[in-house]
């Protein structure tokens, strides 16, 4: 399959912040943390999938949990803002949400990974991009690994993915090492707000 995408999906303005980080990096955290903080008060999309619920999610609300064939006709009808195949699985970004509530004037913020974040760093070049480090990639297998939800196969393709993901962080606006979950969310919302203000 390949990833072309509609062309006529443009997002009205740069309101939006796009996070990205290695598996185990923290940044499903940092993104709950940055939507409760009532400085900026932000619609948080959710990410359409097609890999299996883990223990505690539910659809709707983690992600939109999809069977293949379904994601695969929403790529074919254009209604994917982005879409990436990682780790065997489909995840991609449901445009209409997305492009309401910034029309509307809202913030929004996009946690996707960095093959997605490009497909939007191309229509919304003024956007704020942000990748999340965990403190050490020691620390980064110690998350996955106490997740204990993944067998050894996958925790080591995910650690390898890391390595690859780190390495195209640099043309990211942000890296935020996330250290300390508050700091982390401080400097991003506090970045995020001065470029809103800017109008950047």
């Amino acid at each position: 399959m390949s990833s072309e995408r509609r062309a006529d999906i443009v997002i009205p303005d740069a309101r939006l912040l796009v996070i990205s980080g290695a598996s185990g990096s923290g940044k499903s955290t940092v993104v709950k943390q940055v939507a409760a903080d009532a400085r900026v008060s932000p619609f948080v999309s959710i990410s359409a999938t097609t890999r299996a619920a883990r223990t505690g999610e539910s659809h709707g609300r983690e992600y939109l949990f999809l069977a293949r064939d379904e994601f695969e006709n929403l790529i074919r009808q254009g209604d994917l803002l982005e879409w990436a195949e990682v780790h065997g699985n489909l995840y991609g970004t449901p445009a209409r949400p997305v492009l309401d509530e910034i029309g509307r004037g809202r913030l929004a913020i996009l946690e996707i990974d960095v093959q997605g974040a490009r497909q939007v760093k191309e229509k919304v070049p003024n956007a704020l991009f942000a990748f999340i480090h965990a403190p050490s990639m020691e620390v980064l297998e110690s998350r996955l690994r106490g997740r204990g939800t993944d067998d050894e196969a996958v925790v080591r393709k995910r650690l390898a993915n890391a390595v690859e993901e780190i390495a195209q962080a640099n043309w990211y606006d942000l890296q935020i090492i996330n250290d300390q979950l508050d700091r982390t969310v401080d400097e991003l919302v506090a970045l995020w707000s001065d470029r809103i203000s800017r109008g950047a």
